[in-house]
């Protein structure tokens, strides 16, 4: 069995020693330090409203798909909030902000709109 040398844990001003990735203690704090879905406003009152738009709008809504005729549109599994606040913002849950998408759709239009990521090399 190989052994592996001991590393300097990567989160920026900690000096302890570690055998691969954060060491404990910074990987508490990283846990701790992420909100949950839930206090970002997708919890069961979300995933009702979600579910009805769904029901209403089972096709892709992008403006890709909103180009092909109806027949031809892939079926939506995700729904997008068009003015990028999530289910806290004033108009979470109002469905003239709602729009029906596929995942990879959806993906797609959230990393264009947030900053920073992999997203920031193509523009």
């Amino acid at each position: 069995m190989t052994r592996r040398a001991l590393q300097v844990c990567p989160t920026p001003g900690c000096p302890a020693l570690t055998r691969a990735g954060r060491c404990d203690a910074c990987q508490a704090k990283a846990r701790r330090a992420r909100p949950t879905a839930a206090t970002k406003g997708y919890d069961a009152a979300w995933f009702r409203t979600r579910a009805a738009y769904l029901r209403a709008h089972p096709y892709c809504e992008c403006d890709e798909c909103a180009a092909l005729p109806a027949l031809l549109r892939p079926r939506a599994t995700e729904v997008n909030h068009r003015d990028g606040l999530g289910p806290l913002g004033p108009r979470g849950h109002d469905w003239a902000n709602l729009q029906a998408m596929t995942k990879a759709h959806h993906s797609r239009e959230t990393a264009r709109h947030q900053p920073g990521g992999w997203n920031d090399r193509e523009q």
